[in-house]
Protein backbone atom coordinates (compact mmCIF):
# COMPACT_ATOMS: atom_id res chain seq x y z
CA UNK A 1 0.00 0.00 0.00
CA UNK A 2 1.49 3.29 -0.71
CA UNK A 3 2.38 6.45 1.50
CA UNK A 4 -0.68 8.78 2.38
CA UNK A 5 -0.21 12.18 1.76
CA UNK A 6 -0.26 14.76 3.35
CA UNK A 7 -2.60 17.90 2.95
CA UNK A 8 0.15 20.57 2.99
CA UNK A 9 -2.01 23.56 4.04
CA UNK A 10 -3.61 21.69 6.81
CA UNK A 11 0.01 20.63 7.82
CA UNK A 12 1.36 23.95 8.53
CA UNK A 13 -1.88 25.04 10.63
CA UNK A 14 -1.96 22.21 12.93
CA UNK A 15 -0.22 20.36 15.38
CA UNK A 16 -0.87 17.34 17.69
CA UNK A 17 0.07 17.57 21.05
CA UNK A 18 1.54 14.67 23.50
CA UNK A 19 -1.86 14.21 24.80
CA UNK A 20 -3.48 14.14 20.97
CA UNK A 21 -5.12 17.14 20.63
CA UNK A 22 -4.86 18.99 17.76
CA UNK A 23 -3.72 22.19 18.34
CA UNK A 24 -4.49 25.62 16.13
CA UNK A 25 -3.90 29.05 15.60
CA UNK A 26 -6.94 31.49 16.56
CA UNK A 27 -8.64 33.67 13.51
CA UNK A 28 -8.78 37.37 12.95
CA UNK A 29 -5.21 38.36 13.67
CA UNK A 30 -3.97 39.84 10.14
CA UNK A 31 -5.40 42.38 9.48
CA UNK A 32 -7.95 45.45 10.45
CA UNK A 33 -6.05 45.47 13.76
CA UNK A 34 -6.56 49.34 14.44
CA UNK A 35 -10.21 48.89 16.01
CA UNK A 36 -9.37 45.74 17.84
CA UNK A 37 -8.59 46.37 22.06
CA UNK A 38 -4.99 45.42 22.91
CA UNK A 39 -6.87 42.62 25.22
CA UNK A 40 -8.61 41.18 21.85
CA UNK A 41 -5.60 40.81 20.33
CA UNK A 42 -3.48 39.48 23.08
CA UNK A 43 -5.82 36.55 23.59
CA UNK A 44 -5.74 36.05 19.72
CA UNK A 45 -2.09 35.10 20.06
CA UNK A 46 -2.42 32.35 22.20
CA UNK A 47 -3.59 28.99 20.43
CA UNK A 48 -6.18 27.14 21.18
CA UNK A 49 -7.52 23.24 20.04
CA UNK A 50 -9.94 22.12 17.52
CA UNK A 51 -13.35 21.11 19.07
CA UNK A 52 -14.22 17.30 18.81
CA UNK A 53 -16.47 17.26 16.18
CA UNK A 54 -13.39 18.07 13.86
CA UNK A 55 -10.73 15.90 15.49
CA UNK A 56 -11.31 13.21 12.79
CA UNK A 57 -11.21 15.12 9.89
CA UNK A 58 -8.13 17.07 10.44
CA UNK A 59 -6.04 14.03 11.57
CA UNK A 60 -7.18 12.66 8.10
CA UNK A 61 -5.25 15.11 6.99
CA UNK A 62 -2.20 15.29 8.74
CA UNK A 63 -1.53 11.28 9.04
CA UNK A 64 1.81 11.51 10.44
CA UNK A 65 1.69 14.31 12.75
CA UNK A 66 1.64 12.50 15.85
Amino acid sequence: MPKMKTHRGAAKRFNVTKSGKVKRAKAYKSHILNKKSAKRKRNLRKGTFISDAEQKNIRMLIPYKR
